[in-house]
């Protein structure tokens, strides 16, 4: 569907027929649809078509093209995710991206708002909170205030679904109401509760969608972070309640199943199917809605997908539009939502496709590594930069580093794997690797690299090795002998008999790659699905006793396991999954690193 979606619109995105491009929601939602497949692929014709529609809007000093910070419309927030993505990647000229982030988020500080402080949907619309805000709004603001250390504003955000919850959730029902008017003045507006009259899926749809998104960035040890998880799972049985028993999804009017007019709508039952199957995963609520994730996936496939002639995809069924007031008024009557037009592949069903299938792909695998913890060393490699924000961060090799230096996306293959996350920050010990199914070991820091480096030393080796005794997996990965401490390192390694040999090959000139090819043969134990990857400056490997390789090329060993008590080790000469060699955007892409740090990941999960 993504590749679909960029065949119709190859050079930028238009949302309304007719009408040129501007800088809108539905791009953003798009855009977010876009790398989650970016993501999913570590194909960078993914992340160029992000990168391209961007530099179309944004300029040098960070202005906008369209966009009028004098409307504080919250839909003009939505593509701002996309800028801090392309921020948060190591490219030239990224600075325009903040600058750019920054104009919306001094939107936000002066949107305004309620007697209670929540966000007017629009300045030309006072007074008024509309669902769709919640998801145009706060997943960027969340993901900006964790990024540039704004703390202080997720007790906002907070507010805005509290507010949400204090005044819009039915009573009976549990369903909510698509708009709420603090002034009750407007005609749509209930005289005594300020409410609109009816349940819309989709609006229902973009704040389940929000709360799940927004989750992502909220602080783990915030206090109202146990609140938004409670919306969730207060909202869960209310759409499992409301979901079409015979095809699995949702009619547009959500309550009004048998009503005369009423239809099944694709836009809002993909928002549902997203909601809930991304929200059992990450054990916000019951693992029991699963099925109902699976159930209105299956349903959305045969009711709204079609396969075109050209082999494209087709989503059908998608509601054009649906409002509050403006002009011509609309009143929020269930004859008002009904007239509004169905599209085929309109953007507002076709990007929660995709985000409901990226889902639905990951839960297939989520169980491989379900309670399993994936622990990365911090304390032999330890080196230091300046954050965003110019505090001192750690980075090189760890789960948070975005750029090309880090671990962030074999993290999150873990992650989709269903294990957790942790770093060792001290040295290692029984007490902090008990409880840790796997420990990754990446190349220890030299004096260059490290004013005061932390080396290996015989108690942290009798640690580890007892460690690996009793049942866990160790993966050690070195690097060239310029840029790795290898002697004592070797220490540790000699132990499991794979030693470090100080030789070193595949030595790349620029951007001469084959010069770091290495074949995987078919059949191979660990890289059941990967024929071809990229590793340079390596460093070989010497073997003795029960350990055995993996890979040989040319007489040499470049990677080796063994099997240790209850336990196993992992050994190569490189880093060679860090996010630079395995996001697609460096190397070609006959070069299968990522189906190789998802190959490896399995291999060291399933123990």
């Amino acid at each position: 569907m993504a590749d679909s979606f960029m065949g119709w619109y190859p050079d930028s995105i238009v949302v309304k027929p007719r009408v040129k491009s501007t800088w809108d929601y539905e791009q953003g939602l798009m855009l977010k649809a876009i790398e989650k497949v970016w993501r999913r692929t570590a194909d960078t014709k993914y992340y160029d078509y992000i990168l391209a529609d961007m530099n179309r809007f944004v300029a040098e000093d960070g202005s906008i093209k369209t966009y009028k910070t004098e409307d504080y419309n919250l839909d003009n927030i939505n593509s701002g995710r996309a800028l801090l993505m392309l921020y948060q990647q190591t490219q030239p000229g990224k600075d325009k991206f903040r600058k750019a982030a920054d104009v919306l988020w001094h939107q936000l500080e002066n949107q305004p708002k309620t007697k209670e402080g929540a966000y007017w949907h629009k300045q030309r619309y006072p007074f008024q909170i509309w669902l769709d805000g919640l998801f145009m709004a706060e997943p960027f603001s969340a993901e900006y205030a964790k990024t540039f250390n704004h703390t202080e504003h997720f007790d906002h955000i907070a507010k805005q679904f509290a507010q949400v919850e204090k005044y819009m959730v039915d009573p009976k029902t549990g369903l909510i109401f698509h708009g709420y008017d603090e002034s009750k003045s407007e005609k749509w507006a209930d005289k005594k509760t300020g409410l609109s009259p009816h349940f819309w899926s989709r609006a229902i749809g973009w704040y389940g969608m929000a709360l799940v998104e927004v989750l992502d960035y909220f602080p783990e040890n915030h206090p109202e972070r146990p609140k938004l998880i409670k919306y969730l799972q207060r909202l869960a049985p209310v759409l499992a309640k409301y979901q079409d028993p015979k095809s699995g999804v949702w009619y547009q009017m959500t309550a009004l199943a048998g009503k005369k007019g009423n239809y099944l709508e694709a836009s809002a039952s993909c928002m549902f199917v997203y909601t809930l199957a991304k929200a059992s995963r990450m054990g916000y609520i019951s693992p029991i809605y699963q099925a109902n994730a699976k159930k209105g996936y299956a349903g959305i496939l045969k009711e709204f997908v079609e396969k075109e002639a050209d082999g494209s995809l087709a989503l059908q069924k998608t509601v054009s539009v649906g409002g509050l007031g403006g002009n011509p008024y609309r009143d929020g009557t269930y004859e008002y939502y009904l007239s509004e037009p169905l599209r085929k592949n309109d953007l507002k069903g076709v990007g929660p496709f995709i985000f409901a299938s990226m889902e639905m792909e990951i839960l297939e695998e989520n169980n491989i590594g379900k309670g399993k913890k994936v622990a990365l060393d911090y304390y032999f490699n330890r080196e230091f930069r300046k954050d965003w924000n110019g505090q001192n961060e750690q980075f090189h090799y760890t789960w948070e580093d975005t750029y090309h230096s880090g671990f962030l996306w074999w993290g999150d293959v873990f992650k989709q794997y269903g294990a957790k996350l942790t770093a060792i920050k001290d040295k290692p010990t029984a007490a902090n690797l008990k409880g840790q199914n796997v420990y990754i070991i990446v190349d220890p820091d030299t004096k260059k690299e490290t004013a005061t480096p932390n080396f290996m030393d015989k108690t942290s080796i009798e640690n580890i090795k007892n460690w690996v005794n009793a049942g866990g997996t160790l993966v050690l990965m070195a690097n060239d002998t310029a840029n790795c401490e290898i002697p004592k390192f070797n220490e540790l390694s000699k132990t499991f008999g794979i030693a470090f040999s100080g030789k070193s090959r595949n030595m790349v000139q620029g951007t001469q790659w084959h010069q770091g090819l290495v074949d995987i043969p078919s059949g191979n134990q660990i890289f059941k699905n990967t024929q071809k990857v990229y590793v340079k400056e390596l460093v070989t490997l010497q073997l003795s006793g029960k350990a055995y390789p993996i890979i040989e090329e040319g007489g040499d060993v470049i990677m080796a396991a063994t099997n240790f008590g209850k336990g196993r080790v992992f050994v190569i000469g490189d880093p060679w999954l860090y996010n630079e060699y395995v996001d697609g955007r460096r190397i070609p892409k006959e070069y299968q690193n990522y189906q190789a740090a998802k190959d490896l990941a399995k291999w060291v999960l399933s123990k």
